[in-house]
């Protein structure tokens, strides 16, 4: 099956480098509606099966002007951006990727959600999908930059002790996987 993973438009927050996590449930700006705008444009003829989103509201706009009413958008919970505890709301500048994205150290501190607890979440919604959907369908993943490359790193097994952060993720990113079991181990 085909996944196409979706991080989404930019916001203010995004522009001003501050990290949004899960406690600033911003809207997208006049920016990353043009975005979205731009990425629907090159999906619109694609023929989506369901579109999944986070819960979080820039995820959503994000997911109703690529699709509109042309297919069901649901919400899952496993697809909220990251916890980044006391870091959120601070400048970019205080988040050391690398710390927090080393697979085997799996940092906590300031209270920042572990990695493997995220791809822990990604890998449970992408063994639902699997379960749930055929070989011929076709699912667009609306989300965060977080979930998203945890989702890029499950769908093409990466080896997990190398450099996770070695694949970017822009606002509006998108990409098409195909999706098989092989892929997840």
């Amino acid at each position: 099956m085909k996944i196409y993973l979706v991080r989404h438009a930019e916001t203010d927050a995004n522009q001003n480098k501050i990290m949004q996590g899960r406690s600033q449930n911003l809207q997208i700006n006049e920016k990353g509606v043009r975005q979205a705008k731009e990425l629907k444009e090159k999906l619109k003829n694609v023929p989506f099966t369901i579109c999944y989103t986070s819960p979080l509201l820039r995820a959503w706009s994000t997911a109703i002007i690529l699709v509109g009413d042309r297919v069901e958008i649901q919400e899952d919970q496993r697809l909220i951006e990251r916890d980044l505890g006391n870091l959120e709301n601070q400048s970019r500048d205080l988040y050391d990727q690398k710390k927090y994205w080393d697979y085997e150290l799996n940092s906590h501190e300031e209270n920042v959600e572990t990695i493997q607890s995220i791809f822990a979440r990604c890998s449970s919604f992408l063994d639902d999908i699997q379960k749930n959907y055929q070989e011929n369908d076709t699912i667009l993943i609306v989300s965060h930059g977080a979930v998203t490359r945890c989702l890029h790193h499950l769908l093409k097994g990466t080896n997990r002790k190398k450099n996770l952060l070695g694949f970017p993720v822009e606002n509006c990113f998108c990409q098409e996987y195909e999706m098989k079991k092989e892929n997840r181990t």
